[in-house]
């Protein structure tokens, strides 16, 4: 399984973050869109290591499909064909207060758009005139001056984050991957996401065998006592601010926990986080994280996704384990063998 870490954002910092991470024998790196933005640290980490690139993800909607394309574009040419376009949906109040833009029709809105991007991907290869016509995107202009022509490494793969079952089969529908959001558990891998992935797969007419999985997991390791308890704190917490999130329910529910969801959104609307963290339970941590020494969460994680998934991203929300840590865990996840052998022949659970 190959495994891929966060890079630190911070421009001052990126460089140095990116040689760490190559350091850990990690195979890619991958930004959030958080404070920095999404694409520039990957232009910097490109020219300092030789690891893979993703964003993870650049959120689609406010922006438009002509300027994913052109920073995918230069990001796979400058990167030699190590980029992965990682594309997610969000919120309605991040959308419309936060980056100032429309809401609607999230899962057919983020359809829409891959299928704008390998549009123009597609006229820049030479393949059609651009005449994409949609009900959120238009594109139908592409002068020679403005076609940068085939990319010599080929167009990236566009991957889609999603958690609930209608963005999970937009993203076997028409994306190159899925991006599993963090916020998950086994039950809910098996139950509700791999059914939806191979619905949208099937309207395709692709195999999941041919699709890209990215498992992404909150990791609370530590080899000592104290480091784990130090990390599991801090998964306990970004697992309450997700579980806050009414479309992140579902997962709560499949665990018993659903009651729990509109409390941890009262609480976060008042700013009241340690109590927050008090309403997280330890069977939750492990049941949505995985916990212990590096040894024991690549198991985990294996147990949990090794079946169906080619890569992880590990995140390590508020705390950075040891170097060694990390590395054991990058070495430990390596040894996960190629997905499917165990669950070959067995039938998908569908709810």
């Amino acid at each position: 399984m190959k495994v891929h870490l966060q890079i630190d954002d911070d421009p001052t910092a990126t460089q140095d973050s990116a040689r760490r991470i190559e350091s850990f024998g990690a195979d890619g790196l991958f930004t959030f869109e958080g404070p920095h933005d999404v694409f520039f640290p990957l232009v910097l980490a490109a020219g300092s290591t030789d690891l893979e690139l993703m964003t993870n993800v650049a959120i689609a909607g406010p922006r438009s499909p002509l300027h994913l394309a052109h920073a995918a574009y230069d990001l796979q040419v400058h990167s030699r064909g190590r980029f992965r376009l990682g594309l997610g949906s969000q919120i309605k109040p991040h959308i419309e207060r936060r980056y100032g833009a429309e809401w609607g029709k999230p899962a057919k809105r983020m359809a829409e758009s891959v299928a704008a991007v390998k549009a123009i991907f597609g006229c820049w290869e030479g393949k059609e005139p651009l005449d994409f016509r949609g009900e959120f995107y238009t594109h139908t202009l592409m002068p020679p001056n403005f076609n940068p022509g085939p990319n010599p490494y080929g167009p990236p793969p566009i991957l889609l984050g999603a958690l609930g079952p209608i963005m999970t089969r937009t993203a076997g529908e028409v994306a190159d991957g899925l991006l599993v959001m963090p916020f998950n558990s086994t039950q809910h891998f098996t139950e509700r996401t791999i059914p939806a992935l191979t619905a949208g797969l099937d309207r395709s007419g692709r195999r999941i065998d041919d699709f890209q999985i990215v498992a992404q997991v909150m990791c609370a390791v530590g080899s000592t006592p104290e480091q784990a308890q130090i990390a599991y704190e801090h998964v306990a917490m970004l697992i309450a601010f997700y579980g806050s999130t009414p479309a992140y329910r579902e997962v709560l529910e499949l665990g018993g926990w659903g009651e729990l969801q509109p409390e941890l959104n009262r609480l976060s609307k008042i700013g009241a986080f340690a109590e927050m963290r008090a309403q997280i339970t330890d069977p939750m941590v492990r049941a949505i994280g995985v916990v212990g020494t590096p040894q024991e969460c690549a198991d985990q994680i294996r147990e949990r996704y090794g079946a169906y998934a080619t890569d992880v991203c590990c995140y390590f929300p508020g705390f950075i384990p040891s170097d060694d840590d990390v590395t054991e865990l990058v070495g430990a996840l390596h040894a996960i063998g190629p997905r499917h052998l165990e669950q070959r022949g067995k039938p998908v659970h569908r709810s």
